[in-house]
């Protein structure tokens, strides 16, 4: 799976959450085939391959998880599944990267999606729930309500962030609020990468919560690329740098 490969080039090795919901992995695929390098795809539930199937007969590789927010999955059941392939495999060279997000691309890529869907950035008299899939992780969801935040200035007449699961407030919960203090329109922007059963919900539930239209999904935006490429640099250029010894 590739979109050209560059020769030469270390082979990335991108870890998706995994879901049963065929349309997740068709996403995913469309997503990788714009990236020009050797791409092979993992999965941490649900759907093959699974990490170690992924490397196997590697001898170096990028591992970057295609995941929004830095949580659980990337900050213990990733490493564990690596620390797993290391033991089997002791020369396999591993350079593993930050989670897709945060970073600024992905809110041109939100922005990109409302446009597509006839709201245009910044409209004043628009209301926007940002929706990621909610962690037990507080600091997770506090990285989400800091995108909101930030994402206010844009000009929208506010931006409140929304959980589908293990936080709260809801989705639901959070389009019926701004529609109480008063906003014109509320658009639900989901913060998901892939089409399945929390963007389903998502969508239905904030409907027929009153709010005006939904988004899709992240998916194949042009920005995730971009995302995904700067990472795959950044995780080489850091191991690099903890190689070189430090002067004495």
């Amino acid at each position: 799976m590739a979109g050209g490969t560059a020769p030469g080039r270390v082979p990335l090795v991108a870890v998706a959450h995994g879901s049963r919901d065929p349309r997740a992995a068709a996403t995913v695929a469309a997503l990788l085939d714009q990236v020009p390098l050797d791409v092979r795809v993992a999965y941490l539930d649900h759907c093959a391959p699974t990490l170690s199937q992924a490397l196997s007969g590697l001898r170096e590789a990028v591992v970057l998880p295609l995941l929004l927010t830095e949580a659980y999955h990337s900050r213990v059941d990733l490493p564990a599944a690596l620390n797993e392939v290391r033991a089997r495999e002791p020369r396999l060279r591993v350079h593993y990267g930050a989670t897709l997000g945060p970073h600024p691309l992905l809110l041109s890529a939100l922005e990109r999606r409302l446009a597509e869907a006839g709201v245009p950035a910044g409209d004043p008299d628009t209301a926007v729930v940002l929706v990621s899939a909610g962690s037990s992780d507080a600091r997770a969801n506090a990285v989400i309500a800091d995108m909101a935040r930030a994402w206010r200035r844009s000009g929208w007449w506010t931006v409140s962030a929304a959980y589908a699961s293990a936080a709260g407030p809801t989705p639901a919960e959070a389009v019926a609020a701004l529609r109480r203090a008063g906003a014109p329109k509320v658009a639900v922007a989901p913060y998901l990468l892939a089409p399945g059963f929390f963007a389903d919900k998502v969508r239905r539930s904030t409907l027929e919560a009153g709010a005006t239209m939904v988004s899709d999904v992240l998916g194949p935006a042009p920005e995730l690329v971009d995302v995904l490429l700067e990472r795959y640099e950044a995780a080489q250029q850091s191991t690099r740098r903890q190689q070189v010894p430090l002067a004495g």
